[in-house]
């Protein structure tokens, strides 16, 4: 009976050890701080790519042109499409999200809604026809039409070997006149990260 008291307290200690060793630890950090955990591309990766690039948009000679030619009206531009052609599973609507916020924090540009929220604002103005008091009623034929959109793609390339890999990314954006047609700004950021495994 001894032996089995034994048995059991050495395999609950055991146990004890196993789940210990096995536990997790979180700890909160600034979410302004860089972690590189995996070397893959993170949030810091895309706040500094859209704060770059949108600098580099806005301080290109387009936006003084277009002021000149409308008398100092501010452009209007939207969001498009940044599609992820990198090796990864990248989220580009965190990347979309931090430029949409450093165009609306410039001033310098006004900025609309585009793809499915701009669905979603238009479906709720269809409701409000039916719903809507007359004099809260939103009306069709009333938005601010874009004079620009910026689309663009975030690409990479891995060289690796054995326990080492250097991860290569490069994002792409263009800014296009949407009345001509014309790419009036295109720009470009990289970043390398050396893995070490």
């Amino acid at each position: 009976m001894q032996f089995k008291k034994i048995l059991t307290l050495a395999a609950i200690a055991v146990s004890g050890l196993m789940i210990s060793s096995c536990s997790r630890q979180v700890t909160r950090i600034n979410t302004t701080e860089t972690v590189d955990v995996s070397g893959n591309w993170n949030n810091t990766d895309s706040r500094i790519v859209a704060q770059e690039m949108t600098q580099s948009v806005l301080g290109a000679k387009w936006l003084s042109t277009h002021l000149e030619a409308k008398a100092g009206k501010k452009p209007v531009v939207v969001v498009g499409l940044v599609q992820n052609k990198s090796h990864e599973h990248i989220d580009a609507e965190t990347f979309v999200k931090d430029v949409e916020q450093a165009f609306v924090q410039s001033e310098r540009v006004r900025l609309v809604q585009g793809g499915k929220k701009r669905e979603e604002l238009r479906a709720e103005k269809a409701d409000q026809q039916d719903n809507a008091s007359v004099s809260t009623m939103k009306k069709f034929g009333l938005e601010n039409g874009a004079d620009y959109i910026l689309q663009g793609s975030i690409n990479s390339i891995v060289d690796s070997h054995k326990r080492k890999k250097v991860v290569y990314y490069q994002v792409n954006l263009e800014l296009t006149d949407i009345q001509t047609n014309e790419v009036v700004w295109i720009g470009d950021k990289k970043i390398a990260k050396y893995v070490k495994n």
